[in-house]
């Protein structure tokens, strides 16, 4: 009697933890997916906020230029230009992909390349429309680009400091390839990769909802290492 009560409170502790531990996974999802939103947000915002203050600033840069002008202060006046030129390309909108998320998230995750002296270079188109929601997209880029951001700042050398990112239409699939500099080669157990992350464990959090993610549309995903560098590839099917 006992050994069949022991028997059925096993079996409820196994009912309720298959009940709670997805409920739990999914509350710990949406947590995630909220403050990852809300960064990316706050990215944006400040560039924009920056963009509009260099706006309410441009009739005050037009009068000191005119002023350099009529005094005859030529090479100032070239030297002031030139310091306006470096500070509104600072601020400008580098990449237009098409869909406002991606540009939102590149564009800002392209400032903090920028600040960390990471090369880059970008190529990115998105389909007006696409299975995928936005916010399931400001994920996807945003750990992928986090991530590689992440790498290179650990590379010591400038040059194996850099960034390519590629976006565009492939065969009615949306394709995605990040491919980072990194410090040495990733550690990978089977199809997964070690965290970098403390505590994170072999494939950090972000990265299971970017898999996560990619398997909801019945997508494609590859990531590849070698001594020096890390590659991610992901197909979304469009329609």
């Amino acid at each position: 009697m006992l050994t069949l009560f022991l028997v059925l409170l096993l079996l409820l502790g196994l009912a309720a933890a298959f009940v709670w531990i997805p409920r739990l996974i999914d509350r710990r999802t949406e947590s995630f997916q909220s403050d990852l939103v809300n960064r990316h947000y706050e990215e944006v915002e400040t560039m924009y906020r920056t963009m509009r203050a260099w706006r309410h600033d441009y009739h005050n840069h037009i009068q000191a230029a005119g002023s350099y002008l009529e005094l005859g202060k030529y090479e100032e006046l070239a030297v002031y230009l030139k310091e306006l030129d470096e500070s509104l390309y600072e601020i400008d909108q580098i990449i237009k992909t098409g869909n406002l998320m991606a540009d939102a998230i590149l564009n800002s995750k392209l400032s903090l390349m920028r600040e960390y002296q990471i090369r880059t270079e970008v190529t990115a188109h998105v389909p007006a429309q696409m299975r995928i929601t936005d916010t399931e997209l400001c994920v996807l880029l945003g750990n992928l680009l986090d991530n590689a951001i992440e790498a290179c700042q650990k590379v010591s050398e400038e040059e194996g400091r850099f960034i390519r990112i590629y976006m565009d239409t492939l065969q009615e699939q949306f394709y995605i390839s990040v491919m980072n500099g990194m410090q040495g080669s990733a550690v990978r157990y089977g199809e997964l990769f070690q965290s970098t992350k403390r505590g994170a464990g072999v494939h950090g959090f972000g990265l299971q909802r970017v898999d996560r993610i990619v398997r909801k549309y019945g997508g494609f995903l590859d990531r590849q290492s070698e001594e020096g560098v890390f590659a991610t590839e992901v197909l979304l099917p469009i329609r």
